[in-house]
């Protein structure tokens, strides 16, 4: 609504909602916003204000909830997951035994790739998407967070000189998914170094 107004405001969550306030003091005053609409947008500030205390609260929750189980803690220690991410895995994936391999659960998450063959020849398409998309989500958040974070290390400008930023993204979610089965499934603490090795072949 403001830009309508030619009120530019900078990007980011954070950022916007600071300025906000002062952009509106300013534009009253010089007359460039009428009354009404100065009512409107904060009234709609309230309303986000009183939402992020809401996601805030939530947040807290789930931080609780992480501290007192143990699978939620061990999968926190690999990079990328947080404990939204840790919750949504322990709450979904409830018999990880069910799975062979780490690649079965992620296959089953919709992070591994479809084939398609004609003439005796096979060819890799993008992930099938199957099983539960918010996770999956939530995984492939993760693993461009890894990549932003990291993006100066040796493992990922291999990845990225190797393979476009997404196929680099969605080969990530299925290691951090296989990652998971691995350390729930065997006991084994995450091991970083090896993690870094290991990621280097994707």
């Amino acid at each position: 609504l403001l830009y309508e107004f030619g009120i530019v405001l900078p990007e980011g969550h954070q950022a916007l909602l600071k300025r906000i306030p002062d952009e509106l003091a300013k534009a009253q005053e010089n007359g460039r916003l009428s009354e009404i609409v100065v009512v409107s947008v904060q009234e709609q500030l309230k309303r986000i204000s009183h939402l992020q205390q809401d996601i805030d609260q939530l947040d807290r929750r789930l931080v609780q909830l992480v501290k007192q189980n143990f699978q939620m803690q061990a999968i926190q220690t690999i990079p990328g997951i947080g404990p939204l991410t840790a919750t949504a895995l322990v709450a979904t994936a409830t018999e990880l035994s069910s799975f062979d391999s780490g690649r079965q659960f992620a296959a089953w998450l919709g992070l591994t790739p479809r084939q398609t063959g004609t003439g005796g020849k096979t060819r890799q398409l993008g992930i099938s998407k199957r099983g539960d998309a918010y996770v999956r989500t939530l995984l492939m958040h993760g693993a461009r967070a890894v990549i932003c974070r990291s993006r100066q290390t040796a493992w990922i400008q291999q990845l990225l000189a190797r393979r476009p930023f997404s196929v680099v993204v969605a080969a990530l979610a299925n290691k951090l998914a296989r990652t998971v089965w691995a350390l729930l499934t065997r006991g084994k603490a995450f091991d970083q170094a090896q993690w870094e090795v290991a990621g280097a072949t994707v």
